[in-house]
């Protein structure tokens, strides 16, 4: 069984196109459709269900997929065994951020600073919602990330705590409470709201705090991107929660008012994780002592 074969039918289980596949691959279509083809008949079994759109994995294929991806890693981390006997960092970095990350840590210059240290380490970055990031961690399809979880402990995980920031009220100048120089959180009973989408791990936190208070709020507008959340709320659509860490616009610092929120004790984290033990990658292990070290 060949490795390029199971790395191009783990590139297309997880594309779930032929298209993106191949371009991840950096094969033309036929070379993809090929290689799954001879694939199939070393295991005997179609793995995807023809001409369906997504490409959709038979029950064989979804059986072979997690056992294929700890076959590509376990070849890499050989690989990466030879490399360390001359004490050279090489393979991939495949890493996950928040949006927001760089606003209170030094997320760019940390990349750099790997990046130009172990030259022979391809590096990418994905920006996806923290809840999202946390279960790519877990099966494997991320080497690491730094997030804001909700929980302190993730079965099989290793968190390593980076940063805390308050979460304050960020409301319109036109709105009645930004005259407060505080409120508590039954302030906010019924008001409209701009917020992130569900899966994002703040949008959680804020879900949470709203349900165990037995109070409501109106999702009036939600938008996958910071700036655009703000924006609207400069506009007056609605309120939102956020970090106090934000760096805003001058257009919008002028329009809005970040009020303290006296009974609200609870801290967006930011933290780096990365699997337990040997099942973390070289990559990920080395990128978190750099982490640490600058600390």
């Amino acid at each position: 069984m060949e490795l390029r074969h199971l790395r191009h039918f783990v590139a297309l289980g997880e594309e779930r196109s032929f298209t993106r596949a191949a371009e991840r691959e950096h094969i033309v279509q036929s070379g993809l459709s090929t290689s799954i083809r001879a694939l199939e008949r070393e295991v005997g079994a179609l793995l995807f269900v023809r001409g369906t759109r997504p490409v959709r994995l038979t029950a064989e294929g979804l059986a072979l997929l997690p056992a294929a991806r700890h076959t590509l890693d376990s070849a890499a981390a050989a690989q990466q065994a030879v490399q360390d006997a001359h004490g050279v960092l090489a393979g991939q970095l495949r890493i996950g951020a928040l949006q927001t990350s760089g606003h209170r840590l030094p997320f760019s210059a940390w990349l750099a600073e790997f990046a130009l240290a172990h030259p022979g380490v391809d590096i990418s970055v994905q920006q996806l919602p923290g809840m999202q990031m946390i279960d790519l961690v877990v099966d494997g399809r991320l080497d690491c990330a730094l997030v804001s979880p909700t929980i302190d402990r993730i079965p099989g995980l290793d968190v390593t705590p980076l940063d805390s920031e308050p979460i304050v009220l960020t409301a319109p100048l036109t709105h009645p409470l930004a005259q407060r120089e505080s409120i508590t959180l039954a302030d906010l009973d019924g008001e409209r709201f701009v917020e992130p989408p569900a899966q994002w791990a703040i949008r959680a936190m804020v879900d949470g705090l709203f349900r165990e208070a037995g109070l409501t709020r109106r999702v009036a507008c939600e938008v996958n991107e910071w700036t655009m959340v703000l924006d609207l709320v400069a506009a007056g659509v609605g309120l939102t929660l956020t970090p106090t860490g934000f760096d805003l616009t001058p257009s919008v610092a002028a329009r809005v008012r970040q009020i303290p929120v006296t009974d609200l004790t609870t801290h967006r984290r930011l933290d780096l994780v990365l699997p337990q033990g040997h099942a973390a990658t070289p990559a990920a292990r080395r990128f978190r002592e750099l982490v640490l070290a600058s600390r």
